[in-house]
């Protein structure tokens, strides 16, 4: 059964990676409306108006909220300059609406594959109207093909804007000498284990030695009073932190758990209850496709659910 979820999640991967797959969902109407009835338990929505509703409910509930328009690759300055003010959008109804959230994007999104100078300048804008509000901005992990350009965007941005957040992925063997280049920045790290398929010999595989590493930075960044994030949604993970907290007497502002929506919240929602800081974070638009193929690959059981939510009533109305 372990080799058969091995080999599931390690296809649903490579799908994830598949542009024309992506391409062909995204203009096939019915196959796309039909697809969309799994991604719906993973988003927030297709637009910002649905989702900020659900983040409001969220807070209400006590939990603090990220927001990502969805997207990656973009392949032209126009679909760029779109995604920016896209996300200033965000930043502008998360302080008109007083919404506890933070902001979530993939460097990519905003131009990273076409031009380095053309994703700063569309991040540093981003950030500025972020910092108007208060408003963290966390950069998102990508494939390990854009990860020296990620953090170079990224270190050349902290030294102008205090309000950044980057993601880190433990899985990852460079990630070693990438943590003690980061931790001396004063933002955020946000510790993941890591989604995406890797060339052989880059990464770590599921299990024991990752879960031992992922508490290695997540240790050193608590033992520090370091900013993080705690984004993962592995039980026993979650109750060795809580055991790192005690240890090292954390401050509560210094870090936070964090879950996806619409994965085990339950499992977040007692977290909140016990006193930590709890954040879920939403994602919505419509390039869902490489999103919902990662999180299924996470617990490809999920296939199931997936196939149960596809076929309930009113799936062709």
């Amino acid at each position: 059964m372990d080799n058969l979820l091995t080999i599931g999640s390690l296809a649903l991967k490579s799908a994830a990676l598949n542009e024309e797959a992506k391409e062909y969902i995204l203009k096939n109407e019915v196959l796309f409306r039909i697809l969309k009835k799994a991604a719906n338990r993973y988003i927030g929505g297709e637009t910002l108006e649905e989702t900020i509703q659900k983040v409001m409910s969220q807070n209400k509930a006590g939990f603090k909220c990220s927001i990502e328009f969805m997207g990656e690759s973009t392949k032209t300055a126009d679909e760029a300059d779109h995604a920016t003010k896209e996300f200033i959008r965000i930043c502008q109804e998360i302080q008109s609406q007083h919404l506890h959230s933070t902001v979530s994007l993939d460097l990519s999104h905003i131009g990273l594959a076409i031009s380095g100078d053309l994703c700063y300048s569309n991040f540093d804008s981003i950030c500025i109207e972020a910092a108007k509000g208060g408003i963290e901005v966390i950069v998102s992990a990508e494939g390990t093909e854009r990860t020296d350009a990620i953090i170079g965007i990224y270190q050349r941005a902290s030294r102008i804007h205090k309000n950044i957040a980057i993601t880190l992925q433990a899985y990852l063997y460079r990630t070693k000498d990438d943590f003690q280049d980061l931790i001396k920045e004063g933002g955020r790290i946000r510790i993941v284990k890591g989604a995406f398929e890797t060339a052989k010999g880059l990464s770590l595989p599921r299990g024991k030695e990752l879960d031992e590493r992922y508490l290695e930075y997540v240790g050193h960044l608590l033992s520090s009073q370091h900013l993080c994030s705690i984004a993962t949604h592995h039980s026993e993970i979650q109750q060795e932190v809580k055991k790192l907290i005690r240890q090292y007497n954390s401050n509560s502002h210094s870090y936070e758990f964090e879950s996806l929506y619409g994965i085990q919240t339950e499992q977040l929602e007692k977290l909140k209850e016990e006193g930590y800081p709890a954040k879920m974070y939403f994602v919505y638009g419509k390039e869902w496709y490489l999103y919902v193929c990662n999180r299924i690959a996470e617990y490809p059981l999920n296939l199931f659910r997936a196939l149960n939510d596809i076929v309930e009533p009113g799936i062709l109305r």
